[in-house]
């Protein structure tokens, strides 16, 4: 296979990493979130092996296999058996409906990818192009981040932008220093377990996950 074909293979699976984002931001249920942030997680480990593949970038073998571990099995498994355990299986609370959400992330994957223009033209890497894309993923999750009133689909957009933001290291720079790949991972897989644990703390004192119930906390 030549390089460029190696290419297309790598920009259409970060155009279907967008598109999974998209419909992670249209997506009410909690366990559908799960599953669709598990595929994301996928398509990113696959790009990333191809990338790895095409242009000897060896250290990015690691990375795949970390966003394997991680993102497609351990943190899908671990939110699985949370929200079975604090039976938080009904729909999503959003703050807007879902087609205002959809027209505020279409204008922000425009913005995102006239954003990412110039700085990808600066950029030695074949596979710049995809910049605007990873910077997109970025800005759609922040967007689920802030739309969403429960914790669960909270912290889930929180990790679908650190996929985002990984896809545009591998675009921009052929990936992070395996160090410090290690220690984000390793940052990444601890918060998440504290969160979690914060999760049942929210539940028991509120009886909800909804992050609202917050504000009635006042200072004694």
């Amino acid at each position: 296979m030549s390089q460029s074909l190696y290419l297309q293979v790598v920009n259409l699976l970060s155009a279907l990493l967008l598109l999974i984002a998209f419909a992670m931001l249209s997506q009410r249920r909690v366990v559908g979130l799960i599953t669709l942030f598990a595929w994301q997680g996928l398509a990113l480990a696959l790009s990333t092996t191809i990338v790895a593949y095409s242009t000897g970038q060896h250290h990015l073998y690691y990375s795949a296999a970390l966003t394997v571990g991680l993102k497609v099995i351990a943190m899908p498994w671990f939110f699985f058996r949370l929200i079975r355990q604090l039976d938080a299986h009904r729909e999503v609370e959003t703050l807007f409906n879902v087609p205002t959400t959809m027209l505020v992330g279409i204008v922000l994957v425009v913005f995102a990818f006239n954003l990412a223009q110039p700085i990808s033209q600066m950029s030695g890497t074949v596979t710049r192009s995809i910049l605007g894309i990873a910077m997109a993923s970025v800005l759609l999750s922040f967007l689920m981040m802030i739309t969403r009133t429960k914790a669960i689909p909270q912290v889930i957009g929180f990790l679908a932008m650190e996929n985002g933001l990984f896809l545009a290291a591998t675009s921009a720079t052929y990936g992070m220093p395996l160090v410090v790949e290690l220690g984000v991972a390793l940052d990444v897989l601890v918060g998440v377990l504290i969160l979690g644990i914060f999760f049942f703390h929210i539940r028991e004192t509120f009886d909800s996950l909804d992050l609202k119930h917050m504000e009635s906390l006042k200072e004694r």
